[in-house]
């Protein structure tokens, strides 16, 4: 099937994975290509703790984040070249990498009201673009298993947790020179990051059953965006 064919034919397209496995640059890369819509649904809960922090709540105050859950205005760009996320129409997407976030929005995250709120938001998005006949690809932790379980194809990325980390403390570095200690805290920081979503009680991060698990250890950005691309077109 021809590239111009799938941009007339809606597809929404569910990807999940830990931190490190590549899903941003991967997902933009195939939304870019194929002239589809672009969700990070990871910057719209960064965006939501940003807000938390910002209104001086303690993110380890699960009623007190329920109750603040509803205020904020959460807004996603879906430009894959240019995706941007604002927050009451201030553009966050520079502060909501900060290690303050970073720290916190485990714990947000987890809160029940807040994965409905987003969760909402999030299956809006896929909505409006299967309406308006436009292809989505949609990444996070639980796509494929609760926000979106009829996507049209589910890929669970990983990679082995030392290509993660370092790919994540480059990323973190700006630079592809990392030393030995920050390239541990990483990998530390990774997994106990991991083990907190896939033990959370709400919408825990896991594969679902009928995801097709692509393994990037060993793959080049281009590699991957061209296999996801194939799995789209079959």
């Amino acid at each position: 099937m021809s590239e111009a064919r799938l941009r007339s034919m809606t597809r929404v397209v569910a990807v999940d994975g830990p931190a490190g496995s590549g899903k941003s640059s991967v997902c933009r890369g195939v939304a870019d290509r194929l002239g589809y819509r672009y969700l990070d649904t990871g910057a719209m809960y960064r965006a939501m703790t940003w807000a938390v922090l910002g209104a001086g709540i303690d993110p380890n105050d699960d009623g007190a984040v329920a109750e603040f859950a509803s205020i904020p205005s959460i807004v996603s760009g879906t430009n894959p070249q240019a995706p941007t996320i604002e927050v009451d129409g201030i553009d966050v997407s520079d502060p909501i990498r900060t290690p303050e976030v970073t720290g916190a929005v485990s714990a947000v995250s987890a809160v029940p009201a807040v994965r409905d709120r987003l969760v909402a938001l999030q299956r809006s998005h896929a909505e409006t673009a299967e309406r308006d006949g436009t292809g989505i690809v949609v990444e996070g932790r639980d796509i494929g298993s609760v926000v979106l379980p009829s996507a049209d194809l589910k890929v669970f990325l990983t990679a082995d947790p030392e290509i993660r980390a370092l790919r994540r403390a480059r990323e973190q570095a700006g630079t592809d020179s990392v030393g030995e200690q920050s390239l541990s805290e990483t990998g530390a920081a990774l997994s106990r990051r991991d083990a907190f979503d896939a033990s959370r009680a709400a919408s825990p991060m896991t594969q679902a059953p009928d995801a097709v698990v692509v393994d990037t250890s060993a793959m080049a950005l281009d590699q991957v965006v061209d296999h996801v691309c194939a799995l789209i077109r079959d």
